[in-house]
């Protein structure tokens, strides 16, 4: 019988932190109070730092507050921490399976920690295993598992045990649509049939739509809370979709708008359009002229617009959003607008017996932004990483920037740039030493060298962070420090890794003006992304799944492939058209392998 009062209840809570190496304290939680109530789904939102990790390790018993009270099932976590962990269980980021152990060894290992009785677990397991879907791959060492069912076995295993509350942070980082979609479905059924208290934290809006009640935290204050319906209501009355006029790009359309800080609270692309804010009080004159003629239509808000309009209503100084000189100081990209920078022909990478990718071709042009989509395990990565020279093809022809990459890889990479996935610079050094390191390592020296610092430093907002170490910078900084090592030595083309995996949308905005204007400068960028979202700010976009190529074209071309003759009026974004386009590959391969199996006839 589950528990029928609050989960949580805490008031007043404070938590402090002093920075390595230095004496500065840092306001991770500051005077929080909430009431979380039992057998429920809720949220927890807000910018990157804004503390919800802080939060939910207090509620997990794995750290103390400095002042105010804390109680969760009942109990006071401070006075008795294990009462707690023992009738709770936390997944939290970077969830710990052990890749060389096999899925059901994670699982056994888990039961073993959290003391699950033999006679339990047959029962368990078989539950677990059906709602994730791993029953077919109990022998597979995790190491070789798709991000997405790795989250799954990490969900799994947190649940060998049933508990009366599940803490989640950020469960769907790095995870496709597909695999986000089936994380919340198993989450969802376990809040409605075992009654589960279930309390997330995500940078994704519309997963927080699915709650009951929604807690937006910032800079460590809890700034709003109530159901979704609630939240969005902030943003009543002022949003709305306009499409780009004269086949503007929706991304510059967004820029414009991001750009009129006075009259737009938020702007985003979405299913060939822009979906934005309009600030209360704006002058009908002056966003005419911002849309350029084009018809803005009104539209419910989403509970991303309350949350948006929360956080801007409470900035200072809107710096959040990168300047539209966001190019300046790099050399213009040399070569004619739209030749072709990167040509592919029938890729291939084979890893033993296995086809990562398989007969992969498509092209890019100078100057356009290109996106690799697809579930996790589908071979973007990998097809991602022979673009960069980090891996070499088993077939096929591959050339970047003219050069050919199955023969003068170290060649092709001097004209490139790198941001990966994760942070890939040196925690320990600063700012600086960072810029400097990586300036040497491509070739810059001297004056050269502190000009192209000074400029990078200025274009990323990182002056004041200079001699600060990259380790302890937040989440947004690391990323701008990540995108200025990258164009230290001005390259042609711009390689992206899922650079905004887990981020809020306040950095993804940030983070996308700066991609648009250097596009507008004739820089190339390839990115691969989960978000579906960042699939509108592309030129064009390719889908491959189980190494093939399933769709590619510009994102209103693969909406329309999507719909497949369906009314071309129905609306329908990125996220949609990939699931589509996805699910109907798979049922047609699967199709023709019950065909093609001995026995089957038609």
């Amino acid at each position: 019988m589950r528990d029928t009062g609050p989960a949580v209840v805490a008031r007043s809570l404070h938590k402090r932190f002093v920075a390595k190496g230095s004496k500065q304290v840092v306001r991770a939680l500051d005077d929080v109070s909430l009431e979380v109530r039992s057998g429920t789904l809720t949220a927890l939102v807000g910018p990157n730092g804004a503390g919800k990790t802080t939060l939910l390790r207090l509620m997990a018993g794995l750290m103390r507050a400095d002042e105010g009270e804390l109680r969760v099932l009942g109990i006071d976590v401070s006075a008795d921490p294990q009462a707690v962990q023992d009738r709770i269980s936390y997944m939290p980021q970077r969830f710990g399976l052990y890749d060389d152990l096999s899925v059901q060894e994670n699982l056994d290992l888990y039961a073993d920690l959290h003391g699950v009785l033999a006679g339990q677990r047959r029962a368990r397991y078989a539950r677990l295993m059906e709602m994730t879907d791993l029953g077919r791959f109990t022998d597979r060492p995790a190491g070789k598992l798709s991000g997405g069912m790795k989250q799954k076995l990490g969900l799994a295993c947190t649940l060998v045990r049933s508990p009366d509350l599940l803490l989640l942070d950020e469960p769907t980082v790095g995870v496709d649509p597909l695999s986000r979609r089936e994380l919340w479905q198993i989450v969802q059924q376990l809040v409605d049939e075992e009654k589960l208290s279930v309390i997330v934290s995500t940078a994704y809006l519309d997963e927080a739509e699915r709650c009951s009640h929604v807690f937006v935290l910032q800079e460590g204050r809890l700034i709003a809370q109530g159901t979704p319906d609630e939240i969005r209501g902030h943003a009543e009355g002022t949003c709305f979709v306009a499409a780009p006029p004269d086949g503007e790009a929706p991304r510059l359309m967004q820029a414009r708008l991001l750009d009129a800080r006075q009259e737009i609270v938020d702007a985003v692309p979405k299913g060939g359009e822009v979906h934005f804010i309009r600030r209360r009080g704006t002058d009908d004159a002056a966003l005419e002229k911002l849309l350029a003629g084009a018809r803005a239509e009104p539209v419910p808000p989403r509970l991303e617009d309350g949350f948006m309009t929360l956080l801007r209503a409470r900035q200072a100084t809107d710096t959040n959003i990168a300047p539209s000189a966001a190019s300046e100081g790099l050399a213009p990209a040399e070569g004619e607008p739209g030749e072709v920078v990167i040509e592919v022909k029938d890729l291939v990478r084979r890893f033993g017996d296995f086809v990562a990718v398989a007969s992969t071709s498509f092209s890019v042009r100078r100057g356009e932004i290109f996106g690799l989509l697809g579930p996790n395990g589908a071979g973007k990565t990998t097809t991602f990483r022979m673009l960069c020279g980090l891996l070499p093809a088993s077939g096929g022809q591959l050339r970047v920037a003219g050069v050919d990459l199955r023969h003068a890889r170290a060649q092709a990479r001097q004209r490139i740039g790198y941001v990966s996935q994760k942070f890939a610079l040196y925690g320990n050094l600063t700012v600086r030493e960072n810029l400097s390191f990586f300036g040497g390592a491509y070739g810059l020296r001297g004056q050269k060298l502190q000009g192209r610092m000074d400029t990078v430093l200025q274009q990323f907002g990182l002056e004041r962070e200079l001699d600060a170490p990259s380790g302890q910078l937040p989440g947004g900084y690391r990323q701008r420090l990540a995108m200025a090592t990258g164009l230290l030595h001005e390259p042609e083309i711009l390689f992206l890794d899922e650079p905004t995996s887990g981020t809020d949308p306040l950095a993804r905005r940030e983070f996308w003006r700066r991609i648009t204007a250097l596009a507008e400068g004739g820089t190339t960028v390839v990115i691969t992304t989960h978000f579906m979202e960042e699939a509108e700010y592309c030129d064009r976009i390719v889908i491959q799944d189980a190494g093939k190529v399933l769709a590619i074209g510009t994102p209103r071309e693969v909406r329309a492939q999507a719909l497949d003759g369906e009314d071309d009026e129905k609306r329908i974004d990125m996220e949609q058209a990939f699931i589509g386009i996805v699910e109907k590959a798979r049922q047609e391969d699967s199709s023709a392998e019950r065909r093609a199996a001995p026995g089957v006839h038609q």
